[in-house]
């Protein structure tokens, strides 16, 4: 029998045209959601963080407390002897009120930047590495979308129960990472226990050099 090259690949080719089609795999379609600020705040890095940001500011904000009621004390006395006191002595605790009401809004103004840098470093530190646990957890059980749900600019309005991976994402993060990877100085986005009443805030800014 002749071989005959022409012919079997011709052959071949009849039977890829008529080799039936391997179906596409079909995208996901489930969705989840996440309160992705209350899932940092939970972990173990979390917690450990707060507790530092609390030691760390709370005699700060206890001295400011002092400083206000001071203040407060001393606006009541220029009311209650307004009518009474000399003007000398009317302008003088005018001046002390004055000086202990601007100190007072630099020192708050001073430690509210200070604690929202430690806010930012705790997001960035246990954020970063809770999108691990994320992408990993989403990719397994199938998710196409994972909305965060934490700010009020949510496009969420309303949720299915069951959806809600928060627990399931704090959960794999301290297996994953345990309760040491942060770094110490972390704050909540939550203000110290003791935080002070602030100032009026018609102070004047704080001039160059003052400490």
């Amino acid at each position: 029998m002749r071989f005959d090259a022409k012919h079997m690949g011709l052959g071949v080719l009849a039977l890829i045209l008529t080799a039936p089609a391997v179906p596409a795999q079909a995208p996901p379609t489930k969705v989840a959601i996440i309160n992705i600020q209350g899932a940092i705040l939970a972990t173990k890095d979390g917690e450990k963080a707060r507790n530092a940001i609390r030691v760390k500011f709370e005699p700060k904000a206890k001295d400011l407390e002092g400083r206000n009621g001071e203040l407060q004390k001393k606006r009541e006395a220029l009311s209650k002897g307004a009518n009474t006191m000399s003007a000398e002595a009317r302008e003088k605790l005018t001046r002390e009120i004055d000086d202990i009401q601007k100190k007072l809004q630099w020192d708050s103004e001073d430690m509210q930047q200070e604690l929202q840098a430690e806010e930012g470093k705790l997001v960035n530190e246990i954020g970063q590495r809770m999108i691990q646990v994320i992408d990993e957890y989403a990719k397994g059980q199938a998710f196409a979308v994972v909305l965060d749900v934490s700010t009020q600019q949510s496009p969420v309005l309303w949720a299915a129960n069951g959806i809600d991976i928060t627990q399931q994402i704090v959960d794999g993060y301290d297996k994953k990472f345990g309760s040491g990877a942060a770094a110490a100085p972390g704050a909540a986005p939550a203000a110290p226990a003791a935080k002070p009443a602030a100032p009026p805030a018609a102070a004047p800014k704080k001039p160059a050099g003052v400490k």
